[in-house]
């Protein structure tokens, strides 16, 4: 028995998507573009069509008659990975077999059957990402109303709520199902022009025989095309996996940060009773799933430079870009959907504590209200460099003597004239300035609906 290599056959990705890039679903999708031009040259005249039926029912492979061993063993002499399905083919379809792969080109199957595969893929990419949407929804309501502290340059800035926080990454993700809706139609594309895309061998119906293949197969045709369907839409396709695989990225940063000993306002969900969080320490509880999430997306990112290389052909197509698939496909759908299913796993089961959130925005001593204060006192008839002048100095005498900003402001005589010791003290309730967040949190949450990501209804989250 061989060993297991990569880390994709034993500890990453998900059944559902790397069955689809196995080598049994990759016969499976040559074999059905192959029946599909048998068929299509069947509907136009060009060959009978009880060859095209015999083609059809083999190629469906129900029986197994088409092995990949077969395959292998052909590919072993003749060295070409088509031409030896072509053959194992033909050589289960009897007198059919001669008009399997009629006038066509390896890669007019190859880049079919990727279009194939690709919307299968893309089509559980979409679900996770709907998946991940509804807990963010879920989370954006529950706390839509939870103050914490907001944080710009990674120290204290001004208050927002939690459920604010969650509006702007379920925001991101519908984004992201709009970009892949739109993605989509690029990518469930083939064709079936021959090897320099002028359809030549394939007849002067060429173009219908084309479009026959890609309404049966439910894909649509390659506008122009080369050998190969050109590889910009690739690079697209790509640059969106890398834009979701970065999104998720940014998101379990945040929650690495939020989880941080001494911030602790948000915690990976954890099996006290079983889970093991280091082999030294007995205490830990580390965000093992936002740090995986954080890794493997740097793996998507690196790949788009070499799709990129690949889209660069000499003249109507050389191979390099051949070897190259073979990794970048599988790798890249396979860990953005898996990069996607562990942070949806992390949102569904984060652990929330308002109460240290809470605990955190007292511990500022009100400088997170600063803003706040040279609102009020421009509002109140100072001019607005002056009211943040005023601001700024008192701030920095409460940071000085480790005093609370109120006190200091109430120091300030011009300061204390124009707001009042009580109106100083009413604007030091962190939770009357969170602004329009709730608002905003509502308007996301009813974009989500209206984009067809469900908005549970608000639960206890654990604590």
């Amino acid at each position: 028995m061989s060993e297991l290599v990569c880390p994709l056959d034993f500890r990453y990705g998900r059944p559902e998507m790397k069955t689809l890039f196995s080598e049994a679903s990759r016969l499976r999708y040559l074999l059905e573009v192959e029946a599909a031009l048998t068929r299509a040259h069947a509907r136009l005249g060009h060959i009978p069509q009880e060859a095209a039926d015999t083609v059809s029912r083999v190629a469906r492979n129900t029986d197994g008659r088409v092995r990949i061993e077969r395959v292998k063993e052909i590919e072993a002499e003749i060295r070409h990975d088509l031409m030896a399905v072509v053959k194992a083919l033909s050589e289960q379809c009897g007198d059919a077999g001669r008009y399997v792969h009629l006038g066509a080109t390896s890669y007019d199957i190859i880049d079919t059957a990727n279009a194939l595969q690709f919307k299968e893929a893309l089509t559980l990419v979409r679900e996770t990402l709907v998946r991940l949407g509804v807990a963010l929804a879920r989370l954006a309501k529950e706390h839509r109303d939870t103050v914490m502290l907001g944080r710009t340059h990674g120290q204290m800035a001004t208050p927002i709520t939690f459920g604010l926080k969650m509006a702007v990454f379920l925001s991101e993700t519908l984004r992201h199902i709009e970009r892949l809706d739109q993605t989509m139609p690029r990518m469930t594309v083939g064709k079936m022009v021959g090897p320099t895309g002028s359809g030549a061998g394939l007849g002067d119906d060429a173009l219908e025989l084309q479009d026959a293949v890609m309404q049966d197969l439910g894909l649509t045709a390659e506008l122009g095309a080369t050998q190969i369907v050109q590889r910009d839409r690739y690079v697209e396709m790509f640059a969106l996996l890398a834009n979701i695989a970065t999104s998720c990225a940014k998101f379990a940063t945040e929650v690495r940060n939020l989880q941080r000993s001494e911030i602790d306002e948000v915690r990976e969900a954890f099996d006290a009773k079983k889970q093991v969080g280091s082999s030294a320490m007995p205490h830990k509880q580390n965000p093992i799933v936002s740090e995986q999430v954080s890794g493997l997306s740097r793996l998507v990112r690196a790949n788009i430079i070499p799709t990129m290389e690949d889209a660069v052909q000499w003249h109507e197509r050389d191979l390099a870009n051949s070897s190259a698939e073979r990794f970048l496909n599988p790798h890249t759908l396979i860990l953005t959907d898996w990069i996607l299913v562990k942070t949806a796993e992390v949102f569904e089961g984060l652990r929330v504590f308002p109460d240290n959130m809470q605990r955190n925005l007292e511990r500022t001593q009100g400088l997170v209200l600063a803003e706040r204060f040279t609102v009020l006192l421009t509002e109140a008839g100072m001019g607005r460099q002056d009211a943040h002048e005023a601001t700024r100095l008192a701030a920095m005498r409460a940071i000085d003597k480790g005093t609370d900003l109120g006190a200091e402001l109430k120091a300030d005589p011009e300061v204390k004239k124009r707001l009042g010791a009580k109106g100083i003290d009413q604007a030091m309730d962190y939770a009357t300035y969170t602004g329009v967040s709730a608002k905003i949190v509502d308007r996301v949450l009813a974009a989500a609906k209206t984009n067809g990501v469900p908005v549970p209804e608000a639960v206890a989250w654990p604590v």
